[in-house]
């Protein structure tokens, strides 16, 4: 991810981000009208991925830097120009299959999912009216077992932008950060009403295994899907082992790839064997038995290792 923002790494052939929106547009009621993208810095580039992102489901992209890492309630609230009538706040490196769909009757919504380590999450306890009594973040002994998976729907979005606000001008921080736990918190002591949606699935994209389980995943949900393979694919002399993905005029020779393997487009393989992997655009993969690993776009690999991560632009022969 040193070139590549993490939530623009693809999950079977598309960015996390872009799978994150479709879920969402799927259980929203409503035409998503816009998106706000709150970014580090304002590139050109990444920009015009996430415009093409949001004009895939009719929404209109809008841009907010966040230059200095200052929390999540402050990154949403780079983007408080959005925050009128019915929002949707979603952490971008998070996915989620098998929700109910938005229930827009509610003043407030958090996503969440039962764990077996909920001291691990942020989780919230209930009442016996099935709303929010209480946000724990990572808690030391057991409380609750829904951890927040990072997904809020807010009814009016001018009551969160007030409640950030207020929260930075008296200046709350958490290890000098802006949290959005103590904002819900003091929502909910204002007399906002929390409720909740549980997730069948949630697939959170924090490191290299959960990205893989994560493509993984999505790969076995579109695996009947007949654009998983591009038609400008070819596939000489070798063995594709569902489910797989293979972009635009990806070549593969002599190969086994599979399971659970997807490959960016204009990427070559020769004499392979790949499981369980992401390889992304414009890579050259040879002589290789690979499997649990992570390829940027633009790599040379040749080699022996059985399990690698090479960022973009790398070459590595061993």
């Amino acid at each position: 991810t040193l070139t590549t923002p993490k939530p623009l790494i693809p999950i079977a052939g598309k960015p996390i981000v872009a799978r994150l929106v479709e879920e969402i547009e799927a259980v929203c009621q409503d035409q998503i009208a816009t998106i706000g993208f709150v970014v580090p810095e304002l590139e050109s580039a990444m920009q015009a991925q996430l415009r093409a992102i949001a004009q895939g489901v009719g929404a209109q992209a809008y841009f907010y830097e966040q230059p200095a890492a200052l929390g999540t309630a402050h990154a949403i609230f780079c983007a408080q120009a959005l925050l009128q009538g019915k929002v949707m706040i979603a952490f971008a490196d998070t996915l989620f299959k098998g929700s109910p769909t938005v229930d827009t009757s509610q003043e407030s919504v958090i996503w969440v999912k039962q764990v077996q380590e909920p001291s691990a999450f942020g989780v919230v306890k209930l009442g016996d009216d099935q709303f929010v009594t209480d946000f724990v973040e990572k808690p030391g002994k057991f409380v609750a077992d829904l951890a927040i998976i990072g997904i809020y729907y807010f009814r009016e979005g001018a009551v969160l932008q007030k409640a950030i606000q207020h929260l930075i001008m008296q200046g709350t921080t958490q290890d000098g950060e802006y949290q959005l736990t103590a904002v819900l918190a003091a929502m909910k002591h204002q007399g906002i009403q929390f409720a909740t949606q549980e997730v069948a699935e949630w697939l959170d994209c924090g490191n290299k295994e959960a990205t893989l389980y994560a493509n993984q995943r999505f790969l076995t949900f579109l695996q009947d899907r007949k654009d998983l393979i591009a038609p400008t694919a070819q596939v000489h002399h070798s063995i594709i082992i569902p489910p797989v993905y293979l972009g635009e005029a990806v070549v593969v020779n002599h190969t086994v790839l599979g399971p659970y393997v997807a490959v960016g487009s204009y990427t070559h393989i020769d004499n392979a064997r790949i499981q369980n992997s992401i390889i992304q655009e414009h890579s050259i993969i040879s002589n290789a038995n690979l499997q649990n690993s992570m390829l940027g776009s633009y790599v040379h690999f040749s080699g022996k290792i059985a399990e690698v991560n090479v960022g973009d632009y790398n070459t590595l022969i061993s």
